[in-house]
């Protein structure tokens, strides 16, 4: 075989995934309850300081006590695959089995939870900071689920500030993010080309804002003072339910039964996008396992069948309906589509979840596979969201993208 054919023959055994975006792989039904955190009580998008510890957890609901194991893996800004090999991202290795785990304790769902922090014994550290997956495998070398996390450098300041939109067609609608980069003692070389925004709301990377670059700059501060490039719709507040007492109803629960498991019936939730925006605090789409009974809520919290309910109206006939929230890190898929009960006129789903404190929304999904989190929900200008800011740094001649800054910002001070 000459060399051209042998080359074109090499290129087509190339995965096409491996020059594209990774996407995170969702778990089995088995898998419940994905908790991903840095050195803070927020559990949910880990975006860590280079040298802090990572921690992830996990229920596996079949009893088996199956062995897992991770591996870790590098990507630029865009998750596209990094040219780094392992021994310069990480000290030490991966592929290693999760040795920490323990069985649930008094609770009618069996199940088994793991626990993975890093550094440990095997991986001693993450050398660069930047973009990272994190595979979870059966011990038949299956792909279990994965989940995306971030590490950065405070190299960087990162001013945020949130305003509305200056388009009067979105004025009531959407929210704005301003960014001031003040790059102090660090040299930004040709920063239109080598520095990159990513904003994210919620936590949630689907909707996240990416690749923005610096509108103009004063000195050495990058300005970003875009109007549609960097505006969001503002939603509105998530509904929420909490069944720390798993025998009793609490906030949202209109009444319970047990069966084979605890059955949680939440009251029916009502069509919000044409009534006026109201106030009430949330945690911003995010989750809190909690059994108020229990000393260990990660062993001792039970699971219950959650039983939702949307009223129907006319205009969401024939519409894909979904259960929307960090629960299942926003995947949206047939366990979280609703169905229509013609008995009592409503969209209904029934989900397993942890005991705890759950924000959830109904999103839609059009025929083109858009989502839109207003159409029932509406879109608010006053509404309260979290906004996390990240700069990425790819200098001259360098080999990977590095997040130099992180920061944060809430619309709750929202400005003209």
């Amino acid at each position: 075989m000459t060399l051209k054919p042998f080359l074109f023959f090499c290129l087509i055994l190339i995965p096409t995934y491996f020059f594209g975006q990774e996407e995170e792989v969702n778990p089995p039904d088995y898998i419940k309850t994905i908790n991903f955190r840095g050195d803070t009580p927020e559990t949910q998008l880990p975006i860590i300081n280079l040298g802090d510890y990572i921690e992830l957890e996990f229920d596996a609901l079949n009893g088996d006590e199956d062995d897992f194991y991770y591996k870790i893996k590098h990507y630029n800004f865009d998750w596209t695959p990094s040219v780094l090999i392992q021994s310069e991202y990480m000290e030490g290795f991966d592929n290693q089995r999760i040795r920490e785990y323990e069985n649930s304790f008094n609770t009618y769902q069996i199940y088994s939870h793991y626990k993975l922090t890093i550094p440990n014994a095997q991986t001693r550290g993450l050398k660069v900071s930047g973009n990272y997956m994190i595979y979870i495998y059966n011990s038949n070398g299956e792909l279990v689920f994965s989940r995306k996390f971030m590490m950065y450098e405070d190299k960087v300041g990162v001013g945020v500030s949130i305003k509305r939109a200056r388009d009067i067609e979105y004025i009531e609608t959407k929210q704005r993010v301003e960014l001031l980069i003040a790059s102090g003692s660090m040299q930004l070389n040709n920063p239109y080309q080598t520095v990159k925004a990513v904003i994210i709301q919620n936590n949630n990377l689907n909707t996240a804002i990416t690749n923005i670059k610096p509108q103009y700059t004063i000195g050495k501060d990058l300005i970003y003072k875009y109007d549609s490039e960097i505006s969001f719709w503002g939603g509105n507040e998530y509904l929420f339910f909490e069944n720390k007492d798993i025998r009793a109803s609490n906030n949202g629960v209109q009444f319970i039964a047990l069966e084979d498991l605890y059955h949680n019936h939440l009251f029916t939730n009502t069509i919000r996008a044409n009534r006026p925006y109201t106030y009430y605090p949330d945690i911003n789409g995010n989750y809190l396992v909690n059994n108020i009974d229990a000393s260990n809520s990660d062993i001792e919290a039970d699971y219950a069948w959650i039983h939702f309910s949307l009223e129907s109206q006319e205009f969401l006939r024939n519409k894909k309906i979904h259960v929307y929230g960090s629960f299942n890190n926003y995947a949206i898929d047939d366990s979280t589509l609703m169905t229509f009960n013609p008995e009592h006129n409503t969209y209904q789903n029934t989900m397993l979840l942890k005991q705890g404190f759950y924000n959830y929304k109904y999103i839609v999904i059009d025929s083109k596979g858009q989502l839109n989190e207003g159409l029932i929900s509406g879109n608010f200008w006053q509404t309260e969201n979290s906004y996390k800011v990240l700069i990425y740094y790819r200098d001259l001649g360098a080999r990977y993208d590095r997040i130099i800054g992180y920061s944060e910002g809430n619309s709750v001070n929202i400005t003209n």
